[in-house]
């Protein structure tokens, strides 16, 4: 069974940064795509970022030039780089790997403040 992992959520300021890890347990080249979703209060769960196996990635227009996917094949690992924060940014960030199933880790929560 694929466990995905979230680590470095927390509480920032507006403006500021943070970077969320997920860990998956087996080669993500084993995915045909990874990526990073989140869910606000009383809202559906969206998009944020996606990278193929082959390494392209996409972005929701709310987030294009602040936030950066990238990964690291050797330990497994997607990263979602998160800057200029902002308040609607608050939500839980859920890592996602699509492979013969589709894979969900338990979420990180991210909390930015005005």
């Amino acid at each position: 069974q694929v466990q995905l992992v979230e680590s470095g959520g927390g509480l920032v300021q507006a403006g500021g940064s943070l970077r969320l890890s997920c860990a998956a347990s087996r080669s993500i080249f084993s995915f045909n795509a990874m990526g990073w979703y989140r869910q606000a209060p009383g809202k559906q769960r969206e998009l944020v970022a996606t990278i193929t196996k082959q390494g392209s990635t996409d972005y929701a227009d709310s987030v294009k030039g602040r936030f950066t996917l990238s990964r690291d094949t050797v330990k497994n690992t997607v990263y979602l780089r998160m800057n200029s924060l902002k308040p609607e940014d608050t939500a839980v960030y859920y890592c996602n790997a699509i492979g013969s199933f589709n894979h969900w880790g338990q979420g990180t929560q991210v909390t930015v403040s005005s």
